[in-house]
């Protein structure tokens, strides 16, 4: 098919145009997701699809743009992916591909990755896992560890649920248009039979609270929450607590409410 689909800026299309690296993605979750749909976000033209479909019985791809869909209706459609035409940020759209515990994939836009990541947050029961392609800086932030400065509340969020590594960098060179910006690729496996032992929106109230101004301690980054200055962890910052200490905050919170 000598057709090729348009990049959108609006749309953050930069479609990744080396097989070696799309295979290397698709790969990630080959020990994980047996009978288990996979979950593509923004197929685009597909490359990364092509090493989908030879792996996993069951892909499906989400798709917003309309020039991407008809191109999929003809080129990978007949070889079974099962396409839903939509905003994967729509809950609605979410929902239908989410029908059960699945993997998410892709080589993610960067204006709206973060975006797909705090989705992910609000379907966890759904989403086993996912890996992708994300922003260099973004994807380090993702799997942060406390005591870094790229520590935020997604690293504390995300890997309350989810156990994330970083798989490898991509240079530039190998999208279409390149993006400015190197990639780095990211694999998050979620924490089966853990149960967040506080309230989940306390919780993130808590999260984001703290890092909102990070620069402040705690003692005043929260007090809204009456957090007193002898109080534990009051005279530290939000990026020092690790995921436990998050949780105990909480927890300490509901029991002082």
């Amino acid at each position: 098919m000598n057709y090729k689909v348009r990049p959108k800026k609006h749309l953050g299309q930069h479609f990744l145009n080396d097989v070696s690296i799309a295979e290397k993605v698709a790969l990630l979750f080959k020990n994980d997701a047996a009978g288990v749909p996979v979950i593509e976000i923004g197929p685009g033209m597909g490359v990364l699809t092509d090493f989908l479909l030879l792996n996993f019985p069951d892909v499906r791809a989400v798709e917003i743009d309309g020039e991407s869909v008809e191109y999929l209706k003809k080129s990978h459609v007949p070889k079974g992916l099962k396409l839903i035409e939509g905003d994967f940020l729509d809950d609605r759209i979410a929902l239908v591909a989410l029908s059960e515990d699945s993997f998410l994939i892709g080589n993610f836009p960067y204006n709206i990755s973060s975006q797909i990541v705090f989705k992910v947050l609000e379907h966890i029961e759904l989403v086993k896992g996912f890996a992708g392609m994300f922003q260099k800086e973004v994807a380090e932030r993702l799997v942060a560890s406390e005591g870094s400065k790229t520590y935020g509340i997604l690293s504390v969020l995300l890997n309350t649920f989810y156990t994330s590594t970083y798989e490898f960098t991509v240079e530039p060179h190998v999208f279409t248009p390149p993006p400015k910006v190197r990639s780095g690729v990211i694999k998050c496996v979620r924490k089966e039979g853990f149960v967040l032992p506080c309230s989940k929106s306390l919780y993130y109230d808590v999260v984001k609270t703290a890092f909102n101004q990070r620069r402040k301690t705690l003692r005043n980054a929260l007090h809204k929450f009456n957090l007193k200055e002898t109080d534990e962890f009051a005279k530290l910052r939000a990026e020092q607590l690790s995921v436990s200490d998050f949780i105990r905050l909480t927890q300490f919170f509901e029991q002082n409410q």
